[in-house]
């Protein structure tokens, strides 16, 4: 491991600061001392009337999913686990990394007593995959998908009010064998290649939240930065005569700016236009968080307040002018890192707040100005700190899972359940500022031919529905491999060519309107009407590499295949693209040389390198699985800092 002691740029450490600053003024504070992930786990929509349900729960591994017939649903569970780990994980007191068919948890909640007049809704941010909630025995909630939240009024179980106890059961079914979006979970027993240890049941936080039957259920906020205005939607749960939506915006922790207020009691959304003085107009951009505090009240008819939420918004804008995807009017290349999300004791849960904040600022510290957040939907929090640090995202769902269950030609099969899941993605994130793009699905690699398929059906879907459900960012339908939608906003390649000219020559191809694509060699007479290609043809988009680089390099596994004179490992033991580099010194001539290719490139709008961390056997992180530097972080930022033809006039 390179030993350093690290140098923070003053631009960095400003940067940071400012996040913290940001943070202490916009965070509700922890629900209580002593339990796990204390944090308020929906940053842009707080309200005071929360409990944290994270820590101690009885639990039990059911394994031939018949523990309704065996009676788990009524009695007291044979272990306990600490949420929101997973069971597979050794943070959650579990550590069984066995195929999980199904867990039962159980829990007794005592109802908040000053919660008079507020419905006690259950929460939970994420659970894998096809969960059951009962309430004191009654069914609450049933959920399909690993990745999105969802909830449980619990005012409608008899006996259930303020100061009263009730007994929650969840169950979770998460078969290993089926179509299913599982992201980086492997479908074999080992953790092999990129594809790491699986995750079942509860993994992100459990809540409790108090919430008026007037409800503001969300808050969708659109930003028109030519408008300097942000378009506000407030979805409702009921519409009461006489009431009526107000808005304000703050400078975090100082004036207000602006102000709105809309009748409430015509629409079931009502909108508003909250419009910025011009010389209080602040833009959020990359390295810029730039950020206006919200709150939005529904008043009755006298003025008393209903319900009341906290958020706050960014105003900035995407735009696509012929080959250029520009970030408020300006050419800014995008030099993002595949971020993972995994962690050695709690895998795809973050163990603490810290550890998000941590990714962020290593990235920032390597160079980079944004992530892919890749193969799973990212807790909120981690989009909270990306919109704090001024941070781009790619907003992605973890679509893999589908391959091989089907011929050649039909090999990836999504389900209806895919466009659910994802459109929940996208309601969940879209008021995110940090999130530039959005991109469904990942290296669906089936070969284009004369029959239309499910892989067809759902990819033009979820784009569609994506676009449906925002049209102010661009959507990317598929990262690398499969382009299915015709005119697609955006186009992309994936290359982990090694050589250097190689990779030039691979990349030379956009100048005459050719660029690299994805494809698959076949024999003559493989498949009719099929030529190995998985897309549609270049459109002429916005273009660029969305994964490139993916350098194997573990200085101590280096060592020892140098002296047994061996130049790789079982690949559930240590994995990387290509012939690993024999040195540090290697890897920086390496990496300097590719990044330089797509650098170079004014018709490239960005790149994605692969990746920000070592994650169990696969070795081609920046950084160390435990986040230790394993590289000179300041040496990969002196290459990303050089100017890329891109953004040159």
């Amino acid at each position: 491991m390179t030993a350093q002691t690290p140098t923070l740029p003053a631009q960095l450490a400003a940067l940071f600061a400012r996040a913290d600053e940001l943070a202490a003024i916009l965070d509700a504070p922890p629900s209580a001392a002593g339990v796990p992930r204390p944090e308020h786990p929906r940053p842009q929509l707080q309200r005071p009337a929360w409990l944290s349900l994270n820590g101690t729960w009885q639990f039990e591994i059911d394994q031939g999913d018949s523990g309704r017939e065996r009676g788990l649903l009524e009695r007291e569970l044979a272990q306990t686990i600490t949420v929101p780990f997973a069971p597979e994980t050794e943070a959650s007191g579990i550590g069984n990394r066995d195929f999980l068919n199904a867990v039962w948890y159980r829990r007794t909640v005592t109802i908040p007593a000053d919660w008079d007049g507020l419905r006690p809704i259950l929460r939970f941010e994420a659970v894998d995959h096809d969960t059951t909630v009962w309430a004191d025995g009654v069914e609450v909630a049933r959920h399909r998908g690993g990745f999105t939240p969802f909830a449980a009024d619990l005012s409608s179980v008899p006996g259930v009010g303020p100061g009263s106890e009730v007994e929650i059961v969840v169950r979770a079914r998460d078969p290993h064998d089926v179509p299913q979006a599982r992201g980086k979970q492997s479908t074999w027993f080992h953790a092999t290649h990129a594809s790491y240890h699986r995750t079942t049941g509860i993994w992100q936080s459990v809540w409790l939240e108090g919430v008026p039957l007037d409800e503001i259920r969300s808050l969708r906020i659109v930003p028109s930065l030519g408008g300097r205005a942000f378009s506000l939607a407030a979805p409702l749960a009921r519409t009461t005569g006489g009431t009526r939506l107000e808005v304000v915006a703050s400078v975090p922790g100082g004036e207000e700016v602006a102000r709105a207020e809309v009748r409430a009691d015509l629409d079931l959304a009502p909108h508003l236009q909250l419009v910025i003085p011009e010389d209080k107009v602040r833009i959020w951009g990359p390295g810029a968080p730039e950020l206006y505090s919200l709150t939005a009240r529904l008043l009755d008819a006298d003025g008393a307040v209903l319900d009341e939420v906290r958020s706050y918004a960014g105003l900035r804008a995407t735009t696509l002018r012929d080959h250029e995807f520009r970030i408020n009017g300006e050419k800014v290349f995008q030099r993002l890192v595949l971020d993972q999300g995994y962690w050695e004791e709690t895998f795809m849960t973050s163990p603490a707040d810290e550890a998000m904040t941590t990714d962020i600022r290593l990235a920032l510290e390597a160079g980079f100005n944004g992530a892919r957040l890749h193969q799973k939907v990212f807790e909120q929090r981690m989009l909270f700190w990306a919109d704090l640090h001024g941070y781009l995202v790619w907003g992605e769902f973890g679509d893999w899972g589908i391959s091989g269950h089907g011929p050649m030609g039909d090999n990836q099969q999504p389900t209806a359940t895919f466009i659910g899941q994802w459109i929940e993605a996208v309601e969940r994130d879209l008021s995110h500022p940090s999130i530039i793009g959005w991109c469904p699905l990942n290296e669906t690699h089936q070969v284009r031919h004369d029959q239309l398929t499910q892989l067809d059906d759902v990819t033009q879907a979820m784009y569609d529905a994506t676009k449906l459900a925002d049209p102010s960012r661009p959507v990317l339908d598929a990262s690398g491999y499969s382009h299915r939608v015709r005119g697609a906003d955006i186009y992309d390649s994936h290359s982990y060519e090694q050589d250097v000219e190689r990779f030039r020559v691979e990349q030379s191809g956009l100048a005459d309107g050719t660029p690299w694509a994805n494809r698959r060699e076949l024999a003559p007479d493989e498949m009719p009407f099929a030529d190995g290609t998985f897309s549609l043809p270049f459109a002429g988009q916005p273009y660029f590499v969305s994964e490139y680089g993916g350098i194997w390099w573990n200085e101590q596994e280096a060592r020892e295949a140098q002296e047994a004179e061996r130049a790789g490992n079982n690949a559930a033991e240590s994995w990387g693209y290509g012939e690993r580099v024999r040195s540090e010194e290697e890897l920086y001539t390496r990496f300097e040389g590719l990044t330089r290719v797509l650098l170079e490139d004014p018709l490239m709008f960005g790149y994605c390198y692969t990746q920000m961390t070592d994650v169990f056997q696969e070795k081609n992180g920046v950084v160390d699985f435990d986040r230790g530097r394993k590289l000179d972080l300041a040496r990969l930022r002196a290459v990303q800092e050089k100017p890329a033809a891109y953004e040159q006039d």
